[in-house]
């Protein structure tokens, strides 16, 4: 007995099944129409959708180990008289921190001037002026912004673009206008940066309407970043070499005048041999002797620094350099083809069964 009642939900189950199949296959012209409509209107949309090329590049940071130096940059700084023993790596950014630096305002502002090749177009534009200017957003981009972006495009008219005060402009504050806004927007959908940490390799890629300006702009954006990898790197190093060059060239002035006060005193007082001319004689002979070494010393620093930043430059060596693509990356039309036809399944199942429950629901109620 127990038995034939632990049976029943499987009988049920499978006859609830059954029913769902037998509905829907009752109604399979409406599910073919639906599903039809759906796949029109997914190569409609497939078709009108712009293109997009993406290039992109592979390169590898070479960081600097502490505390060592070539051999051969060694041995000359030795024989130059030059100790770099005690000069260790200076700080540096590590590659897991570039995706936070190509999303920085200051390097977006600087891509915002990058100059592409649009077709159609005889001298290059730049980014900022390309996407206000030139760029044709496509119809169903025209359609999504007066209708389900209209409510944006009515609040940022009502607020306009605002403008820093007094206050913020000295406080040296960086300024976004509500058009940089949106072009950062798209930025971040168009760039892309991954750092393989168990390989040690930077992939970088952008992507643009056209194969030319992809590869423009994922081009600009690698050279950018790794002005800036550098900048950040030997930032030490230069302000110790500018600070050495000002000395440098301080303490030469002040040894050539002593030079040339002791050459015109000894020009003066050969044939003299009094205490008084050799007392002052020596004074000038020690005063050029303290002012030679301090500018020796200092000429020592100053090649010792050079050498710092020459070290503290980074090194990228690119694996993979940028081209230009020659296959388009997005739409991928069969998929959006799918999608619809899925979404259009969807919806008919969803009609058929939510009909069916509200009829059923009616009857409850009625014979109630």
């Amino acid at each position: 007995m127990e038995k034939s009642n632990q049976n029943t939900p499987s009988l049920n189950d499978e006859i609830d099944l059954l029913e769902l199949v037998k509905t829907v296959w009752i109604k399979r012209k409406l599910v073919f129409y639906i599903v039809l409509g759906s796949i029109i209107a997914g190569v409609f949309v497939a078709l009108v959708l712009n293109k997009e090329f993406t290039a992109g590049s592979t390169f590898v940071p070479q960081t600097s180990e502490p505390g060592k130096m070539g051999g051969s940059l060694g041995g000359l700084a030795s024989l130059a008289g030059i100790n770099l023993g005690g000069m260790g790596a200076r700080s540096e950014i590590p590659p897991s921190l570039y995706p936070k630096i190509v999303g920085s305002v200051t390097f977006q502002k600087e891509l915002l001037k990058a100059k592409v090749n649009p077709i159609g177009t005889v001298l290059p534009v730049t980014y900022q002026y390309y996407y206000d200017s030139v760029f044709d957003p496509g119809l169903l981009s025209k359609v999504g912004k007066y209708t389900i972006g209209l409510p944006g495009i009515i609040l940022s008219k009502i607020r306009g673009n605002s403008t820093p005060d007094s206050g913020q402009n000295q406080l040296e504050l960086v300024n976004v206008s509500q058009s940089e806004f949106g072009h950062f927007k798209r930025i971040n959908a168009q760039i892309a940066i991954q750092y393989n940490q168990k390989e040690g390799f930077v992939s970088l890629s952008f992507t643009m309407p056209e194969p030319l300006m992809a590869a423009q702009m994922a081009k600009y954006a690698e050279e950018l970043l790794q002005k800036e990898v550098i900048e950040y790197k030997i930032q030490n190093a230069r302000e110790q070499l500018k600070f050495t060059e000002a000395r440098f060239e301080e303490k030469k002035i002040e040894f050539e005048k002593i030079q040339n006060r002791l050459a015109n005193f000894r020009d003066r007082n050969q044939n003299l041999s009094s205490a008084m001319v050799l007392n002052q004689l020596e004074k000038l002979e020690a005063d050029y002797n303290f002012a030679f070494n301090v500018y020796s010393e200092l000429a020592k620093q100053l090649e010792q620094s050079k050498l710092q930043v020459s070290q503290d430059t980074p090194v990228f060596s690119v694996i993979q350099p940028v081209s230009i693509p020659i296959e388009k990356s997005a739409p991928k039309r069969p998929l959006v083809v799918l999608v619809f036809a899925i979404l259009g399944m969807i919806v008919s199942f969803g009609y058929i069964f939510g009909k069916q429950y509200f009829e059923s629901l009616k009857i409850d109620w009625d014979s109630k």
